[in-house]
């Protein structure tokens, strides 16, 4: 039901890396509406294409413990699954989270050194300065927006396993169910961005906009170098 679901909101509003690497996992990974893939395989599908693997946990992990991991190409990825009762919402990640949103992005070059950057950044870092690769985390690679022929398209993992968020941050009108407020848009800047709160609970009042993911990396790398 959730891969049906959101199946079609992604041809409307996921980035083009995403589509065309999505497509790809359906042949070698198993992706289906009837299937739930294997992480050894998408796993196995990374490391050919980027060097990234995934690595199973049994729940969250600290933002020092998770970043730390992308520094080596790691994605630490839950394993369960959200209540059937419940299949288009869930109160925190699950491998629907993890394979819809996270996995076929590891496998866009620009986008896993990008992440990988974040990673090296956090590798003995203050406390203070995780708290702001974390933020800086949440507003890309969790809930980033690109420009792509003039229109918004998705990038971030929890905008692209969320059915409600993905339509509500990316379509030029308000869906169904929604409400009368509009998020704002702002251009990706990660010293601003790094400072910005943000609420876990509701769709994000806030989403910051890259020109492309090439452009996304080469801010990051700025930061990391000024810093």
């Amino acid at each position: 039901e959730v891969y049906q679901k959101q199946k079609a909101l992604l041809d409307k509003f996921a980035c083009s890396e995403y589509k065309s690497i999505l497509g790809l996992m359906e042949q070698h990974c198993g992706y289906s509406a009837t299937n739930i893939p294997q992480q050894q395989d998408i796993s196995d599908f990374l490391s050919r294409r980027t060097g990234f693997r995934l690595r199973p946990v049994a729940g969250l992990l600290s933002s020092r413990d998770f970043l730390n991991g992308l520094a080596f190409r790691v994605f630490f990825s839950t394993q369960y699954i959200r209540h059937h009762s419940v299949p288009l919402y869930t109160p925190e990640p699950d491998i629907c989270h993890e394979l819809l949103g996270h996995a076929p992005m590891f496998a866009d070059p620009d986008f896993a050194e990008f992440s990988q950057e974040i990673g090296l950044a956090s590798l003995g870092a203050s406390d203070d300065d995780i708290k702001k690769l974390a933020t800086c985390y949440w507003f890309s690679v969790e809930f980033g927006l690109l420009k792509e022929n003039g229109a918004l398209k998705a990038y971030g993992a929890g905008t692209l396993s969320s059915y409600g968020e993905l339509e509500y941050s990316c379509a030029p009108y308000r869906p169904a169910g929604g409400t009368d407020d509009k998020p704002e848009y702002r251009p990706w800047d990660p010293y601003k961005a790094c400072k910005q709160e943000y609420p876990i609970t509701t769709y994000q009042p806030i989403y910051y906009v890259a020109e492309s993911l090439v452009c996304s990396t080469m801010m990051y790398n700025l930061l990391c170098v000024c810093a």
